[in-house]
């Protein structure tokens, strides 16, 4: 069956290639202008500037926008490349209206083929990276980059953000589950939690889902947070491991988005100034109206309520798949389904623990209590939490501490090297799926979505339409944050231009609840999708096999999201 399979996903990558070429010599694309609006003000020296992840960013020259060979009518007449990117304009002859115009482009419905390509074959042969990998080389082709090597794969790995998740996953996280394993630290920790708090699969959900609360920053910080303090002590109880990484994934950024005390807040409101909307104006107003918003985070809500129900072994919205793995913990003590490949490598699920060597639960707690206060206290004090930081002294604190108890240096090298080994694939996974979600960007995918789903619609329609289109943007790019950053922009401004043009009694409540559906939206997308750093992370850090994942998790989630849908639309018939 798996070798049928296989064979398909091989027509189905040639079909694509072909195509991909196709699109790339003969479909012209299609030139998009794109407003981004800034808060700007008044210098000492007399200049406009506005301020940019916290440094003053001055503008440059501004023109008007007739003169814009940037402007949708000229966009069109040419369909060519413009010879700049991103310009300054004034518009309606007012120098005081100023905006910055940007071009990007999209293929229509061929931008989309590389993600698609990406999910199927992940469906089809169950292996991540040659999937992941034959998305890229669909999207290479397309943008004219034959060079898989030169141009595409090196200049996504020597990006900053690259080097840092090779770093913080596979040299950190990598290192501090090797010598978990190593010193028999994270053993010690499940048997001891074992011994006094779990009393079987129901307590081991329960502690996992309440620590996903606790952990409430969101993202992939979250996910390694929980999913690697939880593991021992569910595989201990016999969890299967379908059902921890989605708990473990249900409660990441679904509960990021309803206890927002973390870093979002402050990364979207730079998204969503709409000029003329006096609750908007301001940075304070902005992150303000994030948290009105979060009464309307009916998906984020419904999400982490689902996992609670499901820790409770209560299992009717959870989906066949779920409730298949359940019964099969049960019956056989298999975590895995029988044809499962696990992401999380045979290194990092055995103890090598030298003779004579004492395992304690401190060499757990104290990292992970390290681990902790570095990245709350960096997020309280200097506004954003340093994870790499956070990893690096929880690693070094473990490495102390089995040296001080009389661990030889060769053997803290033997465990350190052991979870390098234990994370190459992910590391290569997390590689590719960055490189592919920053080519769907390149291609356009999210703006022909926004621009075929953002036409003229009835204003009790807009809030799923945006639901349905972010969840698309983010499933096919697998980022939530890349997906607020193309939809907020063009979703507010057409949110208020409904909300004005149909005189609806209450424009504020109405723009909270498209605002939501957006943020939500996107959390369902990045959190079902195969290439979502999340995701990948999540069937990780609790041994999971990645496609298992994704398609127990997409049942559950998808309620959710129906459940959400219709909240939203009765929300806006009644209170707007």
């Amino acid at each position: 069956m798996q070798s049928q399979m296989n064979k398909l996903a091989g027509v189905l990558f040639l079909l694509a290639l072909v195509t991909s070429i196709y699109v790339g010599q003969k479909v012209p694309a299609q030139w998009i202008e794109q407003v981004q609006v800034f808060e700007l003000y008044d210098t000492q020296d007399g200049e406009k500037a506005y301020v940019f992840r916290g440094n003053e960013v001055v503008v440059d020259e501004i023109v008007a926008y007739e003169e814009s060979p940037l402007r949708q009518a000229l966009l069109s007449a040419t369909g060519s490349e413009p010879d700049i990117k991103q310009q300054w304009v004034y518009r309606d002859n007012n120098p005081e209206d100023i905006v910055q115009l940007q071009a990007a482009f999209h293929y229509g419905l061929w931008s989309l083929l590389p993600a698609f390509v990406a999910i199927a074959m992940c469906v089809l042969t169950r292996e991540p990276i040659p999937a992941l990998l034959s998305g890229v080389i669909i999207a290479a082709v397309m943008l004219g980059r034959f060079d898989i090597t030169g141009d595409v794969l090196v200049p996504s790995i020597g990006t900053a953000s690259a080097a840092g998740i090779l770093i913080l996953y596979l040299w950190l996280l990598g290192g501090l589950m090797g010598m978990w394993a190593k010193t028999g630290a994270a053993q010690a920790f499940a048997s001891y939690m074992t011994e006094r708090f779990v009393r079987g699969p129901r307590s081991a959900k329960l502690i996992a889902w309440m620590m996903g609360l606790i952990f409430f920053q969101g993202g992939t910080m979250s996910t390694v947070l929980v999913g690697t303090t939880v593991k021992p002590m569910a595989d201990k109880a016999k969890v299967s491991h379908e059902e921890m990484s989605y708990i473990v994934d249900s409660t990441a950024s679904p509960i990021a988005s309803v206890i927002a005390f973390n870093a979002w807040p402050a990364y979207v409101q730079a998204f969503i100034f709409v000029p003329g909307v006096t609750f908007l104006a301001t940075e304070a107003d902005r992150i303000a109206f994030f948290f009105s918003s979060i009464p309307f985070s009916f998906y984020g809500i419904l999400a982490v309520i689902g996992t609670l129900l499901l820790s409770l072994n209560i299992t009717i919205f959870s989906g066949a798949g779920l409730r298949k793995a359940r019964a099969r913990a049960i019956a056989t003590g298999e975590l895995d389904a029988p044809n499962a490949r696990p992401m999380s490598a045979a290194e990092l699920n055995k103890t090598s623990v030298p003779e004579g060597y004492k395992s304690s639960v401190a060499e757990f707690t104290f990292p992970l209590l390290v681990l902790l206060v570095v990245a709350v206290g960096s997020f309280i004090f200097l506004g954003s939490p340093q994870v790499s930081w956070a990893f690096g002294l929880a690693l070094f604190t473990s490495i102390g501490m089995a040296l001080a108890k009389g661990m030889g240096l060769s053997q803290v090298l033997d465990g350190f090297n052991n979870g390098l080994k234990g994370v190459v694939v992910v590391s290569v996974v997390l590689m590719l799926a960055i490189t592919i979600g920053g080519l769907s960007k390149q291609l356009g995918g999210g703006l022909y979505l926004v621009e075929l789903l953002g036409q003229q619609i009835p204003f009790w329609l807009l809030p799923v339409i945006l639901q349905l289109m972010t969840m698309l943007i983010a499933f096919s790019t697998g980022t939530s944050w890349g997906t607020y950053a193309i939809a907020f922009p063009l979703a507010m401004p057409l949110a208020w231009a409904i909300a004005s043009s149909q005189g609806l009694a209450n424009p504020e409540i109405y723009m909270a609840i498209c605002f939501a559906t957006v943020l939500n939206g996107s959390v369902y997308g990045d959190q079902c999708s195969p290439i979502s750093d999340t995701t990948i992370l999540s069937a990780m850090t609790t041994g999971c096999d990645l496609m298992d994942h994704v398609k127990t998790q997409i049942v559950p989630a998808s309620f959710a999201a129906a459940m959400a849908a219709i909240l939203w639309t009765l929300s806006t018939l009644v209170f707007v």
